[in-house]
């Protein structure tokens, strides 16, 4: 069992940064790929960017990229999202999310899809608003 803790949301103005944390207890979240999703008001949740479990894989929807850094430290059972120039479409509720990928499946086609994860946190609530 992986449990999932999501930090770092917050209301910013347009053109800020925010970095949201996820911190992970329980089994062997290093051989697990991460990612995070978001829920905006109304809408259905989405992918956003995803890290394979070395860190050599990573993707991310259109819309953020060039402004959002995934990452992840697996000798603190880490993970972070780090997002720049945030627009007001950014404003959702942010999960984490952990699934045992094998490494051919740590690609675009299958980090976007939910089922693929077995754990997720609560979720962080960010704000984008001037």
């Amino acid at each position: 069992q992986v449990q999932l803790t999501e930090s770092g949301g917050g209301t910013v103005e347009p053109g800020d940064s925010l970095t949201l944390s996820c911190t992970a207890t329980g089994r062997t979240f290093e051989r697990y790929a991460g990612g995070w999703f978001r829920q905006a008001a109304g809408k259905e949740r989405e992918f956003v960017a995803a890290i394979g479990w070395s860190g050599r894989n990573i993707e991310y929807i259109d819309s953020v990229k060039g402004r959002f850094t995934i990452s992840r430290d697996n000798a603190k059972y880490a993970l972070w999202l780090n997002m720049t120039s945030l627009k007001p479409e950014d404003a959702a509720v942010y999960y984490c999310a952990a699934g045992n990928f094998p490494a051919y499946y740590e690609k675009m086609e299958y980090f976007r899809r939910e089922r693929m994860y077995e754990y997720w946190g609560q979720g962080t609530q960010v704000a984008v608003s001037s």
